[in-house]
């Protein structure tokens, strides 16, 4: 079972998919956020997010400002002020 990942801004959903894990760079560190994550919220640092699609894939970084990250058991929604896509 994948973990579900949503990425929101107050603009848009811009990304809802489902993924191997996700690296967030929260406040007190960077943490990494697979399946069946325990319960948590975070705000965030500016940085980057690594989106890993399926295990031994390589990341994808996606540039993040201000927000925070909720895991819950529906998975991992991230609400940040400002997303800049990567590539």
């Amino acid at each position: 079972m994948p973990l579900h990942f949503e990425l929101v801004t107050p603009e848009k959903l811009v990304r809802s998919e489902d993924v191997y894990m996700v690296t967030v760079p929260g406040t007190e560190g960077d943490f990494g956020v697979l399946e069946n994550h325990a319960p948590l919220v975070s705000t965030l640092r500016d940085g980057e997010l690594l989106v890993v699609a399926a295990q031994g894939a390589a990341p994808t970084a996606i540039r993040v400002t201000g927000g925070f990250a909720e895991v819950n058991e529906r998975g991992l929604t991230v609400l940040a002020e400002q997303v800049e896509a990567q590539g």
